[in-house]
């Protein structure tokens, strides 16, 4: 394993890998870290379906895109309609073998600034420098709960995150707290697996399932891309704006084809709810909501999204006191670079100075390709 590289990244999801496929192609020597998209793997159902179509991949420079996969293979898009998440981790290994990239699997346990560069120490014990680092911090590490999460039965409990398997929940009573995508479909993935009774409860009105176009998201995306700084530059007004459509279209309408499989005698949408009190007397739980009902329940889902908190992310304690951090998420620069000179971070974590299209795969070309040509200047 080298000891030393120019650039180091640290994270092989799609932004890691995006950004360093086109760092390589640029020149620079770059060195990628991590387990190659293992969040999609492990923390996402096999048989889930993506909301995102073949328009959004991974290539800066445009050649090996989610479509040339696509006509690589032989598949027709109209054939692939809701996208199961599989083709898009074929995609995603297509993409490393045609740009030759190698993802070392080790994973950095701390990281150190000195001397004008970074120190990794990896979880084996090794050490690499390099002389600037991209840091993508999965969502792992930014998962969002309520405060009463704790008085949920640890065995009784989990994230969407955590439950990726569902054939231990046929016959099951399970509450889902959330009323989002993730809510939904794990909804319809509990009927698929046999759930007894699905009670989604959440505080707004029961979504709208239909069907959305995400094209609206390509010209912010231009336009961040054109002017650097575009999203810092508007003012708050135009930005709850752009977010309010975001909101509208990827939270507030959900995909149709979940429709038929949330089975009605199954699924009941608590919609105006919210818990207010859990009461355990084993082996009942019990849930109590916000109109007065209880519902008895064996295991509670949290659907309730994640929370940018760079202090969660364990491998950047080290250099934490150097990184200007607001509402969890790091001061960035116009082109991804943190207040720690060489520290550039992109994904989740830089949604709050570059738009809520950075926490999707739609922003994965942009994102490499500013934060690279910044490395450059």
């Amino acid at each position: 394993m080298p000891e030393h590289a120019d650039l180091l990244v640290i994270g092989a999801g799609p932004y890691g890998v995006a950004a360093a496929a086109f760092a390589g192609e640029r020149g620079i020597d770059t060195h990628v870290v991590g387990h190659p998209m293992s969040f999609w793997r492990e923390q996402m159902p096999a048989d889930m379906f993506l909301r995102s179509g073949v328009g959004w991949h991974l290539d800066a420079s445009g050649t090996y895109t989610f479509e040339a996969f696509f006509q690589d293979r032989g598949l027709r898009p109209e054939d692939l309609d809701p996208l199961p998440i599989s083709v898009f981790l074929d995609y995603t290994d297509w993409f490393r073998d045609k740009t030759a990239l190698d993802v070392d699997e080790r994973l950095v346990t701390d990281l150190t600034a000195a001397d004008g560069g970074f120190t990794a120490t990896m979880a084996d014990g090794t050490t690499m420098r390099a002389e600037k680092v991209l840091a993508v911090p999965g969502i792992r590490h930014f998962v969002n709960l309520p405060p009463w999460y704790a008085d949920v039965p640890a065995d009784r409990r989990a994230h969407t995150s955590e439950l990726v398997s569902f054939d231990d929940l046929a016959g099951a009573r399970v509450a889902i707290v959330g009323g989002r995508q993730s809510a939904y479909e794990w909804a319809a993935l509990l009927c698929d697996h046999g759930g007894e009774r699905v009670d989604v409860i959440h505080r707004h009105p029961t979504p709208e399932f239909a069907k959305v176009s995400w094209a609206f998201v390509d010209g912010y995306v231009e336009r961040t891309l054109a002017q650097r700084g575009w999203w810092r530059g508007l003012t708050p007004d135009e930005q709850h704006g752009i977010a309010l459509e975001f909101w509208q279209v990827g939270r507030l309408t959900l995909e149709p084809w979940l429709v038929p499989r949330l089975r009605p005698e199954v699924v009941t949408s608590r919609a105006g709810c919210a818990v207010v009190g859990v009461s355990v007397d084993e082996p009942d739980l019990t849930l109590t909501l916000t109109d007065g009902s209880e519902l008895a329940v064996d295991v509670v889902v949290f659907a309730s999204g994640y929370a940018a908190d760079l202090g969660r992310v364990p491998y950047l304690s080290g250099v934490l006191d150097q990184v200007a951090v607001r509402d969890g998420f790091p001061e960035l620069t116009e082109g991804f670079e943190t207040s720690l000179p060489g520290l550039f971070v992109t994904g989740f974590a830089s949604t709050r100075d570059f738009g809520p299209f950075y926490g999707f795969t739609k922003g994965c070309p942009s994102a490499a390709r500013i934060a690279v040509e910044e490395m450059l200047r």
